[in-house]
């Protein structure tokens, strides 16, 4: 009997865990995934990363050779988090090969305190990426205004991105040209475009918080009867928005050199309404060519009872665009929320990267008291 991930992976989606730690690499957790679930790439970000150092005990022995080298706590999370990405890499390594790079990828995110600096953001990639060492893997950068020239001159320099943080079908046309500029680029400079990759990553469910609260706040029937539909017909339509842009005559000059397309990427797939299906962002956004990263418990949710019927996303845009401008003329103003997201998600990450340095520091000092007793 075919299982609903199987039933999502035929349909052309491929499901990426959003979740990493030491512990899943250690206990055949995440490799139990890739074989039972269909589970064919990982991604990260600081939140995560702050929950899995925190948690357990699987980053002692390390943390005590850096105590040991003198490493200050910048370096300490450094080297912690990218052990764990290049551990994941060799996992899905087999992964990697057989879909010649598409899939099998693994995520790691630039210090979110570079999200406004162009410069720092484009030397933190090239860090990360030598660091890490593995062909398997993705840079994350923010889709900030500052984060495009990052994104097009990472991936001018043969670095596979992928751009984080995108709520506005605005912004995803300038991530979209971004990443046409970087293949551009990467040409001249010689890249095997083949080898370069990257995924545009649109998060959902946040939408539906935001543009709920304010419905909720409307408060007339009216209002009420548009909730918990904005995050699919925000999605849907970015969906429209990447088969438009990748049947330009620039588009086709690159796939001719051997590019592929940047694939959409559903982020921020957990269900926050208890009131809405909890697999509500992953059986409604089901297409050719996309990317769904679940947390583990709408992966599990998934797994368990989703009704996948095949696309859902071809044949809705015209409800999808009456929805928005639904939304306009009640009063929530799509521009507003998304500028608001935005703000709310970079200031969200920032806050658990220096949660982190905050405990990764306690703990570097409390192991150094424990080497001296």
């Amino acid at each position: 009997m075919t299982t609903p991930t199987q039933a999502l992976s035929d349909a052309g989606v491929s499901i990426w865990l959003d979740d990493l730690s030491r512990q899943r690499l250690q206990d055949g957790s995440l490799k139990a995934l890739i074989d039972e679930k269909n589970v064919v790439g990982v991604t990260t970000n600081p939140t995560i990363f702050q929950g899995a150092i925190t948690k357990g005990h699987g980053y002692d022995a390390q943390l005590r050779e850096l105590v040991a080298d003198g490493a200050d706590v910048e370096r300490t999370v450094f080297e912690l988090t990218t052990r764990d990405v290049a551990d994941a890499c060799d996992l899905f390594a087999p992964v990697a090969e057989a879909t010649k790079g598409v899939d099998g990828r693994v995520s790691i995110e630039v210090d979110p305190r570079l999200a406004w600096d162009t410069a720092g953001t484009i030397a933190e990639a090239k860090k990360l990426r030598d660091k890490v060492n593995k062909g398997n893997v993705y840079i994350k950068i923010p889709a900030t205004l500052e984060g495009l020239e990052a994104i097009a001159e990472t991936l001018a320099n043969g670095i596979s991105v992928n751009v984080t943080l995108i709520f506005s079908l605005e912004r995803y046309r300038a991530v979209i040209n971004a990443f046409l500029t970087g293949l551009e680029k990467a040409k001249e400079n010689g890249h095997d475009l083949s080898k370069i990759h990257s995924v545009a990553s649109f998060f959902v469910s946040r939408v539906d918080s935001e543009v709920d609260k304010r419905l909720e706040a409307i408060g007339t029937d009216e209002a009420k009867a548009l909730k918990g539909k904005a995050g699919l017909a925000n999605a849907r339509l970015a969906y429209q928005v990447f088969e438009e842009e990748f049947t330009t005559e620039r588009w086709k000059l690159l796939a001719d050199a051997g590019a592929l397309p940047q694939r959409p990427l559903w982020a921020s797939t957990g269900v926050k309404d208890p009131n809405l299906p909890d697999t509500l962002y992953v059986t409604g956004l089901v297409a050719p060519g996309v990317v769904n990263t679940m947390p583990e418990k709408t992966l599990e949710a998934t797994f368990d009872h989703a009704e996948v019927v095949g696309d859902t996303i071809h044949g809705s845009y015209e409800e999808s665009n009456a929805h928005l401008d639904a939304l306009e003329k009640i009063g929530v103003s799509y521009n507003d929320v998304v500028a608001v997201l935005e703000s709310e998600g970079l200031d969200k990450f920032v806050a658990s990267w220096n949660d982190l340095l905050a405990d990764v520091e306690r703990t570097l000092s409390e192991t150094a008291q424990g080497a001296r007793a």
